[in-house]
């Protein structure tokens, strides 16, 4: 492989970051060249470190998103602490923060005071519900957001409501605050202003369920949970096989009518009045279910697959995350990379951004403080390393 410049090398991410959200957000910074700094609780570390013992002893959620970062561990109640930190931010081209509402500006590390001393920096605060509103100080957790901006409502079956089985909300506005950083970068590369942005995952969770929001505004209605089905479309539902089910997602006529002849041979259901259009078909869900499941019990599930992929029907196989692991999309597109951790080397997959000319950077995931004295020797302090940490102040 060709190799390029990385497209954030040469960038400095300072994160005072924890649990999912902005982890997620600095990782893909990470991944994507910047050098990033994670400030983490003396003794204790971010406290996702913890969560389980599945990789190696160590945690799944920490493994997954602390990969390719540096670790400080300095105590923030003490002022020496807070002032290294300070002085740490100073020399970065971003600060990430995911605290507790007010936490950072008490502790001299707010927007506002931070980019008077620096205009260019660019500072990202995530929480929960944001920074106003009657819900600013709440606890906000995933499953919390997920339930009071209405997302278990739309997920579920009909008679269960429940929580989409990752943490949509975290990963939401992780994904939000990646993207404000690199247009902040972008845009200060452009005309030299720093940013102040804010990310909640309040927001980032409303702005995905566009289309159900709308829905009630619109037409005054809550879009009903469907299970694997779908409000407003149909076929779009897992269906009978004769060794278990297949997926199918046909989203317009021309799909139905591929689906039917072309697959079923059945020309006389593509012209059934009843099932002739989408909006035909999910008035009449139930007949259209029975005469594509009556169809689908026939085959077994890889021949009718393969058949649905040559008719151009779309259509996925039912799978669960074993059968992810060893998915041949993945296996055969040499997706698979080894990363090391403190326990020991672990496969991850390469993150979703594939440039041509150079192969993101995968970096090892850091025992907690492992960076503690290089940092500090950086900022001038390494002939105080073994008092700071004496004395409680680094780790």
């Amino acid at each position: 492989m060709a190799t390029g410049p990385l497209p954030l090398e040469g960038y400095l991410v300072v994160a005072l970051e924890q649990a999912v959200a902005a982890p997620l957000a600095t990782r893909h910074l990470a991944d994507l060249g910047a050098r990033v700094i994670k400030i983490e609780r003396v003794g204790e570390g971010d406290f996702a470190r913890a969560y389980d013992d599945t990789v190696h002893g160590q945690a799944s959620h920490f493994v997954w998103l602390g990969r390719g970062k540096e670790s400080l561990a300095v105590d923030l109640k003490s002022p020496e602490g807070v002032a290294i930190v300070r002085d740490l931010v100073s020399r970065a081209d971003v600060f990430v923060q995911n605290l507790a509402p007010g936490a950072a500006d008490r502790l001299g590390l707010g927007p506002d005071e931070l980019r008077d001393r620096d205009p260019r920096l660019i500072v990202v605060n995530l929480s929960g519900y944001g920074t106003a509103g009657p819900m600013r100080d709440r606890r906000a957790y995933d499953l919390l957001i997920q339930a009071e901006t209405g997302l278990v409502s739309v997920t579920g079956t009909p008679d269960t409501a429940t929580k989409t089985g990752i943490p949509t909300a975290d990963i939401a506005a992780g994904m939000y605050a990646c993207n404000a950083v690199v247009s902040a970068l972008l845009r200060r590369e452009r005309f030299g202003d720093g940013a102040t942005v804010d990310v909640s995952m309040f927001d980032a969770t409303a702005e995905w369920l566009g289309h159900p929001m709308y829905v009630q505004m619109y037409a005054g209605r809550q879009v009903p949970r469907m299970g694997l089905s779908h409000a407003v479309i149909a076929p779009y539902d897992a269906y009978p096989t004769r060794d278990g089910e297949i997926l199918l997602g046909v989203q317009n006529d021309r799909g139905w009518r591929a689906l039917v002849v072309d697959v079923f041979g059945r020309p006389d259901l593509a012209d059934d009045p009843d099932l002739r259009t989408n909006m035909d078909r999910v008035r009449n869900r139930a007949k259209c279910d029975a005469a594509v499941a009556a169809e689908t019990a026939g085959w077994t599930t890889a021949d009718l697959d393969a058949r649905l992929a040559e008719a151009g029907v779309p259509a996925a196989q039912v799978r669960d995350l074993a059968g992810l692991v060893d998915h041949p999309q993945l296996r055969e597109r040499d997706r698979w990379r080894t990363v090391s951790t403190p326990a020991g080397p672990v496969e991850a997959v390469l993150p979703p951004m594939t440039f041509r000319d150079v192969e993101l950077p995968m970096g090892a995931v850091p025992a907690l403080g492992a960076h503690t004295d290089a940092v500090l020797t950086e900022l001038g302090l390494a002939e105080r390393i073994g008092e700071l940490r004496r004395s409680g102040v680094v780790g």
